[in-house]
């Protein structure tokens, strides 16, 4: 199992969330599109040649994010990689995979 994090601008969460569990992230036994949320803010600076969706090329912006956290079967990753990047607006998306110990 691996654990999939991924920060997403506050208007595409719900979107993020469906795709994920479309693709088979975020399954607990008996359950499906589970998921954690926390809130806060992504700071980043586009660089020349960038096409952000959100500021401009050359200035710092600050926007109001959640890490969005699921549990993925390893068969599975791949698939809800494309999907998380089927819908997020980022040009380039934040994403985080870390190796799970079953307990």
């Amino acid at each position: 199992m691996k654990k999939v994090v991924v920060y997403v601008p506050l208007t595409h969460t719900d979107q993020v969330r469906e795709a994920i569990g479309q693709a088979g992230g975020g399954q607990l036994g008996k359950y499906a599109f589970c998921s954690f949320s926390t809130r806060g803010i992504g700071r980043f600076k586009p660089l020349e040649g960038a096409n952000p969706h959100i500021g401009f090329v050359g200035q710092m912006e600050a926007v109001e994010e959640e890490r969005i956290e699921v549990s993925v079967e390893d068969s599975l990753v791949e698939s809800v990689i494309s999907a998380i990047k089927k819908v997020h607006p980022y040009e380039e998306v934040a994403l985080d995979i870390y190796n799970l110990e079953q307990v």
